[in-house]
């Protein structure tokens, strides 16, 4: 599977995991936004990086976190791009491997396209609307095809680390017999992606770049995602907020799970 924009972009992909590590490796330093989410230099350097690279082949609006977060406001628009330089910081500051990189590109509300990198050990996972995805173990490795699968009988589902609020824990115990697997940032809808889990419900808050780059991964691979009451999950929200979600990988199980 391959796509332009993907090609275009794997590069800039690594070399913000490589910056991530190597800030990792010298000792992290936090800062604390204006909203009280952890900030390290990763996030910025990372986020600076991938924003030129977009910038090289695409001219469409870019919203990322961190320039957002620092009050450079772009207004919401038929196609741009989501970049989160380093989903799961709070992953990355307790030492934690469950971070990732993330861009994705919007067009109409939906994301039509999806990178999303794990820096601790290099896999890339990347997808395209109508192209497929793909798994990569390493920059030197074959681009393996990756599907959603049929839901287990007991199903896997994914939570975050750090970010597990009682109501999704709810949802879970509504759900009954399941194997329940934490795992941090965007890497849990890539696990639904490739098939290794079934579905990742979450009510706490997120952004839409925490989201964008995995959910176009999922949706490329055969899955879906659902907003809280069962409708669509859409993009370009008022400040870039989302609601709840239910990310499914079999389209056809969703009367089998508890209501969000």
């Amino acid at each position: 599977m391959t796509h332009p924009l993907i090609d275009a972009l794997v590069p800039a992909m690594r070399a913000a995991a490589a910056v991530i590590e190597r800030v990792r490796e010298g000792g992290i330093v936090q800062r604390d936004k204006a909203d009280a989410s952890p900030v390290t230099e990763a996030d910025e350097a990372a986020e600076v990086l991938l924003t030129a690279a977009i910038r090289a082949v695409d001219a469409s609006p870019i919203v990322g976190e961190e320039a957002h977060a620092a009050g450079h406001r772009v207004d919401a628009c038929a196609r741009f791009w989501l970049i989160d330089p380093l989903d799961g910081t709070k992953d990355f500051i307790a030492g934690r491997a469950g971070y990732s990189v993330n861009v994705a590109l919007i067009e109409g509300g939906v994301p039509v396209l999806g990178l999303v990198l794990s820096p601790r050990d290099g896999v890339l996972w990347a997808g395209a609307l109508g192209r497929g995805a793909f798994r990569q173990n390493g920059p030197d490795a074959p681009r393996l095809p990756i599907g959603t699968h049929p839901m287990r009988p007991l199903p896997v589902v994914v939570v975050s680390h750090s970010h597990l609020d009682p109501r999704t824990a709810d949802w879970v115990t509504a759900l009954g017999a399941c194997a329940l697997e934490p795992a941090g940032s965007s890497l849990k809808f890539c696990r639904v992606a490739e098939g290794s889990a079934d579905v990742y419900p979450r009510y706490g808050p997120t952004c839409e770049w925490d989201t964008a780059a995995g959910h176009a991964v999922l949706l490329a691979a055969g899955g879906t995602m659902r907003a809280a009451g069962g409708g669509d999950f859409v993009y370009a929200k008022p400040e870039y907020k989302n609601g709840g979600f239910l990310a499914l990988g079999d389209r056809n199980s969703i009367g089998r799970l508890p209501p969000l």
